[in-house]
């Protein structure tokens, strides 16, 4: 989902106006959350929450964080609220077997998770409850939000090859499916919600799909040196052999789509139908998910096996820092919110 993240906490009001962003970065082998103040990209919070957080999602207004807890090899994962003001954990539900992407509604009504049983459960979360449990078959690991809060598509891995669209404001009845032409992987839908594009398995690059012809109307491969047939055919080479592609979104300012295989980083222009490629970037180590600051004045890509988060200033597309996190980091996402008041402004917690 984007990463477009706003509100003033009612407990601080006196400081409205004053917001500050701030990095939210799972780690997936680890069980803590990595919090950065942007402003200096200094780390102010690690948070406690469970065995192998995995998803990470908030509503537009900021008010919760919804992260989901696989717990590996367990019967049960569960889904958290989190106070992001207090950093703290308000509730926690038990949900299906190692949960992964989850999203939110706009409005935070409603959170999809993806289950490993092959159903992406529904969560009613004003209520705190599960309310449907949808079933995709496949491994359900991605799952994106419409910015009008009407659709859902609903992504697993494996042999559906094909996302499910569910229509959530009628009463989340699946009102259509998008083939693709192997299993889908990550996933980013533009924000007047007509492109859904969607990185697969053997693709060095991605596919395009037209939401409102519920069909795969392009497919984009990066530029390498190995030629268009084996990029499309195979995958990315590199001297540890054949990478997928695993991390994709598009800035907030709609101009641009990032996407992360191997140890690149691929920009291509959001300029349907070709999609053309602008710029590659080599990163230190296989980028595995990536975010943006709402200004898109920074992406952040996520360095799973470096244990560390790029950060990549938008304006000349140079890495500028690495941040230091936790074990193998993935989903993250960017919130704008108001600061702590000087004297009681959060301290690191290590």
């Amino acid at each position: 989902m984007l990463s477009w993240l706003f509100f003033v906490a009612a407990a601080h009001s006196a400081y409205a106006g004053q917001s500050e962003m701030f990095l939210w970065q799972t780690n997936s082998e680890g069980t803590d959350i990595h919090v950065f103040r942007l402003d200096d990209f200094q780390l102010i919070h690690r948070l406690e929450v469970g065995p192998q957080p995995h998803g990470i999602a908030a509503p537009d207004d900021g008010r919760v964080v919804y992260v989901s807890v696989e717990a590996n090899g367990k019967a049960a994962g569960e889904l958290l609220w989190i106070d992001p003001t207090r950093l703290a954990i308000d509730h926690r539900l038990p949900v299906g077997p190692e949960p992964h992407a989850l999203a939110t509604t706009p409005d935070g009504k409603w959170v999809y998770v993806p289950c490993r049983d092959g159903n992406y459960w529904v969560v009613d979360a004003n209520a705190r409850r599960v309310v449907r449990k949808i079933h995709t078959g496949g491994r359900p690991h991605n799952t994106q939000a419409s910015r009008d809060g009407r659709f859902m598509y609903l992504s697993p891995m494996g042999e559906p090859r094909s996302v499910t669209v569910v229509d959530v404001l009628a009463g989340h009845l699946v009102v259509g499916k998008i083939p693709f032409r192997a299993s889908v992987r990550p996933s980013a839908l533009s924000a007047d919600g007509r492109w859904l594009l969607h990185q697969i398995d053997g693709l060095n690059g991605f596919q395009a799909a037209d939401t409102q012809q519920q069909s795969v109307t392009a497919t984009v491969p990066h530029s390498t040196t190995l030629g268009w047939f084996l990029s499309t055919r195979l995958g990315y080479l590199t001297l540890g052999g054949f990478k997928r592609c695993h991390g994709l979104a598009i800035r907030p300012d709609q101009q641009e789509v990032w996407s992360t295989c191997a140890e690149y980083l691929a920009i291509h222009r959001l300029e349907a139908p070709r999609f053309p490629g602008a710029a590659v970037i080599d990163l230190p180590a296989k980028g595995y998910w990536l975010t943006f600051s709402p200004d898109s004045r920074y992406g952040f890509v996520a360095l799973s096996d470096r244990d560390q988060v790029a950060v990549v200033r938008v304006a000349d597309r140079r890495l500028v820092r690495y941040l230091e996190v936790g074990k193998a980091p993935k989903r993250n996402v960017v919130l704008q919110y108001a600061r702590q008041p000087s004297n009681k402004r959060m301290e690191p917690t290590r």
